[in-house]
């Protein structure tokens, strides 16, 4: 594919040219990512159709369940498709104007992976800590305080970054190694200093998922210390907050991987940031409804039972 000439002032048009280095091999990708894209699709679908559809499950725990699954099946639909067809028909091309919305989306969403994680540590806070006023406190009108500044914040802060990269020229190359519109993948082709964008993207990542996280990890300590000190089992209470956890360990260890490997780029192939890159967008997507589905009992029993009369429908045909 032809790129553009070097006369033109500021680039328009792009290629995502991520895993070019595999050449002919690069097709290959579909397979595993599409295998990733419909679990993903199947399972937070599942998720989010069991807890809307029994009204057992229409509690504040479960309603923050259905969320993560939410974001879980909206994010990729941002740009796996879109990266399926670059890998199958070699379709590479995206507009500024594209990649700009996709990075805005992309980031938005990917925001609310741990943001969600600190509202249900809040709520774990609340049933464990405070259960005799865990639903006063749970209540809608009470619970949003805690929901609309974090909203807000994540809002702003993608905002900012887009825009930005959005002011930026570029005038070198318009081949972004990456599979979709990432924001440093972006930056890193510009003309003149991008110093201010480093900046407020070292800052975005602090300000949201690294705060997010010492909030969720300082609301665990406090839950488990107040177990360990009430003289309670607390083994039930605390199955969920294990399941949180997993996730949240999960979540943490992919996405500071991703970070770091745009920083320490020394002896680091391209393709092995790229990957981490996509991975920590894209295998919680697949992750967390499956953990969810095994470790939370309500909820496996609920598909337990939905998989089995659907097997039972079809057997009868």
């Amino acid at each position: 594919m032809e790129l553009l000439r070097d006369n033109v002032s500021s680039h328009k048009h792009f290629i995502l040219d991520g895993f070019n280095r595999l050449g002919a091999l690069r097709p290959v990708l579909f397979i595993p990512f599409s295998i990733m894209f419909v679990v993903s699709l199947f399972a937070n679908s599942l998720l989010l159709y069991i807890v809307i559809s029994q009204r057992s499950l229409h509690s504040p725990m479960y309603i923050l369940i259905a969320g993560m699954a939410f974001v879980d099946l909206s994010l990729p639909l941002f740009f796996v498709p879109n990266m399926l067809l670059n890998f199958l028909f070699d379709w590479r091309g995206i507009s500024l104007g594209g990649c700009l919305v996709q990075m805005y989306f992309v980031h938005f969403l990917g925001a609310f992976q741990s943001t969600l994680l600190v509202w249900m540590a809040l709520d774990r806070y609340f049933a464990i800590c405070t259960p005799l006023y865990y639903h006063e406190r749970m209540a809608l009108p009470r619970f949003l305080k805690f929901v609309i500044p974090l909203v807000i914040r994540n809002i702003f802060i993608v905002l900012v970054v887009v825009t930005l990269a959005g002011r930026l020229s570029f005038c070198f190359r318009n081949v972004i190694d990456h599979c979709f519109c990432e924001h440093m993948a972006l930056v890193e082709l510009a003309c003149g200093s991008t110093a201010i964008n480093s900046l407020v993207g070292l800052i975005s990542v602090f300000l949201i998922p690294v705060a997010d996280f010492l909030f969720i990890t300082t609301s665990y300590i406090v839950i488990f210390s107040s177990v360990l000190s009430s003289g309670k089992s607390g083994v039930k209470a605390l199955h969920t907050c294990v399941t949180h956890i997993v996730v949240m360990s999960v979540s943490l260890t992919i996405i500071l991987v991703a970070f770091l490997s745009y920083r320490i780029r020394n002896g680091l192939p391209a393709a092995v940031r790229v990957f981490f890159s996509i991975m920590y967008l894209f295998f919680p997507s697949c992750f967390n409804p499956i953990i969810y589905g095994i470790r939370t009992t309500e909820i496996r029993r609920h598909i337990l039972k939905t998989l089995t009369c659907c097997h039972s429908v079809q057997t009868m045909d």
